[in-house]
Parts: structure tokens; sequence; C-alpha cells
């Protein structure tokens, strides 16, 4: 008696199924680390895990993200997220100002590297959800604004969207859902002017 055993090129994998090349997972999946998951290039949502180096789980809509609690800061009530909009090829994002250098007021050393940065570094830091549990830390991300031009920086630190009010986060509110925390070198090499304070930007994986 002869037991065959099916190959995997015979079969269609859908998310997180076994894969040897791109043709073994089902549509525009594509094989990683011998599972198939979302083509990161394309910026696809079908999967919400697998694959050697998954992207973290996004909610589909930014509706779906709601607040889950509030902060009284200094008199003032903010909300507290623990997500954030979904991740795609352009991410709408409010481009704040930060200053990630020793005694700045990005408070304590950035959480990636456990380092301070120079106002002349290209650095980032990402609201929570997007921040991911320190998945995309030291990645490069790549910010365009309204103007057209672009500019790739490094995730560096987390914009605390769940805590603030303390001495860890210099006394600053917790961060709004939506924000990308950047240097002085990042506006500067966006050619936009650092006492606006917030421009609207988009941003994706470099």
């Amino acid at each position: 008696m002869i037991i065959s055993f099916p190959k995997l090129s015979n079969s269609i994998s859908s998310c997180n199924g076994p894969c040897k090349t791109e043709n073994d997972c089902d549509g525009q999946l594509i094989c990683i680390n011998g599972r198939c998951n979302d083509d990161p290039d394309v910026g696809t949502h079908i999967c919400t895990g697998g694959g050697g180096n998954p992207s973290p789980p996004s909610p589909p809509s930014n509706d779906n993200c709601k607040p889950y609690g509030t902060l009284t800061c200094k008199g003032k009530s903010y909300p507290k997220y623990s997500c954030s909009p979904p991740v795609t090829s352009s991410t709408r994002a409010k481009l704040t100002l930060n200053d990630f250098s020793e005694g700045g007021d990005g408070g304590d050393k950035s959480e990636c590297d456990e380092k301070y940065h120079e106002k002349t570094e290209r650095v980032v830091a990402l609201s929570t959800g997007w921040y991911a549990g320190g998945t995309r830390c030291l990645k490069m991300i790549k910010i365009t604004a309204s103007n057209g031009r672009s500019v790739e920086a490094k995730v560096v630190d987390e914009c605390d969207s769940r805590n603030g009010c303390d001495t860890e986060h210099a006394g600053q509110p917790p961060c709004k859902n939506n924000i990308v925390d950047g240097s002085d070198a990042v506006w500067e090499a966006l050619g936009l002017n650092k006492d606006v304070g917030v421009v609207d930007v988009t941003w994706s994986m470099a």
C-alpha cells in the first residue's frame, strides 16, 4: 500500500497557512517565513496575524477606535486610547513637534533605545496604537507633508495615548491616537513652520 502526502504547492493556503512560494498563498497574500500573510508593500489587511513579523492588528476603521476612559490633567479631561487608526500606504496623522534631547519636553529617555536624541536627528514617537508595543521600534517610516515634501525618520519612542500628566511624560497630557511626534530635524526636512506646532501629514512604513 502506497501512502502519498500532498505537497504544499498542490493546495492554496489562506492567512497563516503554510507556504513555500508566493503561488502557495491565496489572493494578494505573500509567503513570509513559511506562512501566508499580508503584503506590507501593498498594505492589505486581510490577515490579522501570522508570518514572521506581522503588523499588529488594527481596527478596520477610525470609528472603531474609541477612547476607553479619561485622564484629568491640570483640571482638564483628556481621552485615553489603546488603539490607533489602521496603518495603510498613506496613513493620515497629525505631526507634532517634540524635543527628544535631555531636558527637552519629551520627558524621559526614548523607550526604544533608552537614549536621548539631538534635535538634528530625524526621529519620531508614534501614538500608542501605532507604536504597537514596540514592534515598530527603530524602524524607518516615511512622512509626507501637504506641500509634497517627504522625509524618512526613525521610530524611537511612544507618544503615550494612555498615560500622562506626570514627570515621566514631562507633565504632558496623553497623546491623541493619531500622532506622529517629530523632532526639529523632521520638521525642517519637510519645510514646515515649527511655530505652527501641529500639521496634517501622511505616513507609511519606509
